[in-house]
This record gives structure tokens, C-alpha cells and sequence, in this order.
């Protein structure tokens, strides 16, 4: 099927293109650009929410499932989006909510007043309060976003809310809750949706007992089989929640598609989330989260192929999105850091030279990985985190509920430039941006590296060409063995052999592959007599002596 090796790009829609000059994307600008992505030559998009919302997480907080926000333009836009993008071969995946509303939906609205014991209020998780007087949360689960995970309300109880205050989460546990997101991926599913990224699909189902969690809400749950799962995490109850959604998606035939954002580890625990009557795909964190050396991939790689395999699905690799620091600056210093955190303009800041050089080597070795891929818009240009955002400009959640410590999400959010000369760099008609765009992004913008030999973007245009074009995508892996493992990874993938350099010294291809070769792409350009630098991925054929 399509998405077993489908390379998709997201889209984050308030940072894409501004039709209208307000300051923020929108639904009408995503359809005037869809020709760069059909360009570029990924196979769908994906598109965070644009939803009505109070946008307290920016649109991860829904007020309205079956609506667009004006923010982002109507519904008829939504139509029409949907409608220029299959004119194109283009495949379109939307961005679903289930784990939490907005505080603004008019069922939390229902559920303040109509008070404890009640039916409104049984579709979220609200509880009474510890201490003599109700006075103290309900357990002591903190926010992913910092502080506690509880708010109080004016009778006394309190609701859960493992995001913001303004995102409490349903009560799976509730038939009302199944059967009206049932109903709301039929609405999409109608108006032609190809199928659904599912935010937190791992933290739908909570232990009955809401137990205390002494141990931080770390995003990964576990590194083996037999790690304890926090109480609010990957518990086996979400299983049949995906298993009914799958279902529904197969009433509209065989390709529609449910993606997992799931931060759960190891491989094999993730996998069960892609099992035959389960979810089409997974996002691998623990791909995106190894760390930069040969030993490190090579074991994850192994590890997360090995899973998949055992339940027949495919692989999906990812290296950025909307929540985490862009690989092109976190390659460039101390990753484990800044992933979640973010940096500001007062934290050590990544070697731009060096994270993009490995940046793009580390996404050569993606793309030539079996299965399908993910492309987080702007990384085609090779667009680095904007780390010196000013704190007035923040709007992460993150950043307030850490009291103002942890930067956030914002500098990878940043509106992509398109023109260097451009107001707005071309972002929209304006020189208005609802985050500021850095000074230095001219020299990213896409009409500064079109047609322009050796740029990031004509890297990424001829790797997805020839991903398409010798079949990597629904290939086999196998390793080469080297003298220098820890310091070189290679692999075969059908009749190309892919090689990155992670050591110190450049690495002669003819020597290492004992054979001649013919060079079919690489992330920068080789040394003299064909070898390879370091922070370098190569694609070769091999050619017979």
C-alpha cells in the first residue's frame, strides 16, 4: 500500500504561507504553494491542526472537530485544499485530537456546569481533592508543559490536564467519547481526508486508579520490555481505541491510514501499535532521539526494523517536527539538552556550520532507510532552529508553565522563508510574522537554493527522485561489515550501498566497499580519489571489476 514507503511532509499551517498579510498562515496559502511540495516530490502532507481553538498550544487545544478556525480561513477552504491537493497526487493526512479539548469546548462548558456525579462531567477525568478539605490535587501527576497536572474548579473538584490548563483530558473509559470520534473521523474521512496523525495516541487510557508517579513525565516510557509504564502512558487499554478506529477507516477502503505519535520505547512496545487491526504507522522518536555516531544508528536501525518486521508493518523514520529542536541545530551541539527544551539566546548556541553538514548527512541516511519517511517543512531548506527568539516573542505553553526557564517549541515554528528579498521573506504579503523571523534566514530562502547546484533543497529534490527511482523505500536492508564500525556506518538497500562517515578521517569508498563504485548522491561533496569526509552520506552502486 501507499504508505509503506510514502515519504510525507508536515505542515504546520500557521508558519507555512500567509494568503491574506495578517501575520499567520492559513489554509488558502498551503494551497497556493502545494506546487513546491509536488517539486520537492513527497507523496502526501500532513497538517497540524487547524481547528477552531482558543489556540492556548497553538490549535492543539480543539474547540470544534468538525470546523476551521478563521484564523486559518473555512471549511470550504478545507474542501478545496483537500480537492488541489489530489489533483496533484497528493495524499492529505489531518491532525487529530483525542486525548484532550480545549477548556472552550462546549463539552468542558457543559461540564463546569453541570456539576460532580453528572453525566458532562463524566467525559473528562475530574476527581475530588486530597487533604481535609479537598484543598490538595488529586495525585501528584505534573504537566508535560511543567506544574501540576490538576486544576481546581469553583465546587472544589478538580481535572486532569497532562498538557495546559486549558487542555483537560477526556475520560476514554466514557462510550460518549468512543463513539464521537468515531463520528468525527467519518466527517473528514468524507470530505476526502486520506486519514489521521493521532496526537498522544499513547496517553488516551489511564490506570483506573490514578496512583501517584514518582519518577518524572518523561516523553519515553521505557527502554526495555519490562520498564514500569507511568500510570498516564501507553497502557494496553488504547489498543482497542485504535482497533475500532481502524474499522471505521476500512469502511472507506484499504488506503486511508491512522499515524501514531506515540513516545513510547523500546521498538517492540512501540510496535504493537502497528499491529494488522491496529495503526498503519508509528513515529520512530527513538530513531529521531540516537544519538550521532555509527553505534547508536546502527543499533536503533536494527532494533526498530526487527519490530516492525515482526508485526508486518513498515518502519517510519522522522528527524524533526513542531515539537522538537530542528536536527539541522541539534546535530550542531549537545542534542539530549535541548530536544524537548528548546534553546534561547541565553543557552549555548549549536554550531550552525556543523549541524547543518550532518543534518543533511543524517537525512541521506534516512531517506535510503526501507519504509516510509517524514519531512518537517523548511528542513528541505535546511533551516536551523531559531535560537535567539526574543522572550517577549514566545507562545509556547511550555515557556510559561516552566516559569519562563525552558524556551519551548517556538524557534522551530518559525514561518519558512521563501523569498530572500521578499517582506516576510516571502512568507506573505506582509512583513508581518506571528513569530519573528531571524535576520540571517535570507540565505535559506528557497529562490536562493532553486536550481542551485549542491544547496539543501536540490539535495533533498534528487534524494527523493532517486528514492522513488531505485525503490529504497520498499527495499531490504543489510549491513556491510567494516574495519572501522564505530566509526562508519553501510548498508545494501537492493543494488545501492549507502555509507555514512562518522569518524575522524575521510574513508576511501573503493577500500572500505573492496570495490569500484559509481557515486549516485551524496550530502557534500568527497575528497580527492572518491573518500568520503567525516559527517558525509554517500549512495553508491557498486560496479563489477
Amino acid at each position: 500500500m501507499w504508505w509503506c514507503d510514502a515519504v510525507i511532509y508536515q505542515v504546520y499551517p500557521r508558519s507555512f504561507a500567509d494568503s491574506d498579510g495578517d501575520g499567520y498562515g492559513d489554509l488558502p496559502g498551503i494551497t497556493a504553494r502545494l506546487d513546491h511540495l509536488v517539486e520537492l516530490g513527497v507523496d502526501a502532507l500532513w497538517l497540524s491542526p487547524f481547528y477552531p481553538s482558543p489556540q492556548a498550544d497553538a490549535g492543539y487545544d480543539v474547540a470544534d472537530y468538525r470546523d476551521v478556525d478563521p484564523l486559518f480561513g473555512t471549511l470550504a477552504d478545507a474542501d478545496e485544499l483537500i480537492a488541489a491537493a489530489k489533483a496533484r497526487g497528493l495524499r492529505v493526512i489531518l491532525d487529530l485530537v483525542p486525548n484532550h479539548t480545549s477548556d472552550a469546548h462546549p463539552w468542558f462548558t457543559a461540564a463546569l456546569g453541570a456539576g460532580p456525579g453528572s453525566a458532562e462531567r463524566d467525559r473528562y477525568i475530574f476527581r475530588d481533592g486530597r487533604g481535609s478539605h479537598g484543598e490538595l490535587p488529586p495525585n501528584n501527576w505534573q504537566s508535560v508543559f511543567g506544574g501540576p497536572a490538576w486544576t481546581q474548579v469553583p465546587d472544589g473538584q478538580w481535572y486532569l490536564h497532562l498538557f495546559d490548563a486549558g487542555q483537560p483530558d477526556l475520560n476514554w473509559d466514557n462510550p460518549s467519547v468512543r463513539a464521537e470520534f468515531e463520528d468525527i473521523l467519518r466527517f473528514w474521512l468524507d470530505r476526502g481526508a486520506d486519514g489521521f496523525r493521532v496526537d498522544v495516541a499513547h496517553g488516551l487510557v489511564k490506570q483506573a486508579q490514578l496512583p501517584d508517579w514518582h519518577h518524572p513525565p518523561t516523553p519515553l516510557t521505557g527502554t526495555d520490555l519490562t520498564s514500569v509504564r507511568p500510570p498516564m502512558w501507553d497502557q494496553d487499554g488504547v489498543h482497542e481505541i485504535y482497533r475500532s478506529w481502524r474499522r471505521v477507516l476500512s469502511e472507506y477502503g484499504p488506503d486511508r491510514i491512522l499515524v501514531a505519535e506515540a513516545w513510547v520505547q523500546p521498538a517492540e512496545r512501540l510496535a504493537q501499535y502497528v499491529r494488522p487491526d491496529e495503526m498503519h504507522q508509528a513515529f520512530n522518536f527513538e530513531y529521531l532521539q540516537a544519538a550521532w555516531d555509527a553505534p547508536s544508528q546502527r543499533n536503533v536501525i536494527t532494533r526498530s526494523l526487527a519490530a516492525t518486521d515482526a508485526v508486518g508493518a513498515p518502519t517510519t523514520w522522522v528527524l524533526s517536527n513542531h515539537d522538537v529542536v530542528r536536527h539541522a541545530s541539534r546535530l550542531g551541539m549537545d542534542m539530549e539538552l535541548v530536544l524537548h527544551k528548546g534553546i534561547g539566546p541565553r543557552d549555548p548556541q549549536p554550531d550552525e556550520e556543523l549541524g547543518l553538514r550532518r543534518a543533511r548527512a543524517a537525512t541521506l541516511l534516512m531517506l535510503a532507510l526501507p519504509g516510509s519517511a517524514y519531512l518537517y517543512q523548511g528542513e528541505e531548506l535546511g533551516l536551523p532552529e531559531h535560537t535567539t527568539l526574543p522572550d517577549e516573542a514566545r507562545q509556547d505553553p511550555g515557556w510559561r508553565r516552566s516559569n519562563y526557564t525552558a524556551p519551548g517549541r517556538d524557534g522551530c515554528r518559525v514561518p519558512i522563508p521563501w523569498q530572500a528579498d521578499a517582506p516576510s521573506y516571502g512568507f506573505g504579503p506582509s512583513d508581518r510574522s506571528w513569530l519573528p523571523q531571524p535576520p540571517t534566514w535570507a540565505r535559506y530562502a528557497l529562490d536562493r537554493q532553486r536550481g542551485v547546484p549542491g544547496s539543501t533543497y536540490e539535495m533533498y529534490r534528487t534524494a527523493l527522485r532517486l528514492r522513488r527511482e531505485l525503490e529504497l523505500g520498499s527495499g531490504t536492508l543489510s549491513w556491510v561489515e567494516t574495519d572501522v564500525p564505530d566509526q562508519v556506518l553501510a548498508f545494501r538497500n537492493g543494488d545501492t550501498t549507502v555509507v555514512t562517515n562518522f569518524g575522524p578521517e575521510p574513508v576511501s569508498l573503493s577500500e572500505l566497499l573492496s570495490s569500484e563504485v559509481k557515486v549516485l548522491h551524496a550530502s557534500a561533496d568527497l575528497d580527492d580519489g572518491g573518500k568520503v569526509p567525516t559527517d558525509v552520506t554517500v549512495w553508491v552502486a557498486t560496479l563489477t571489476r
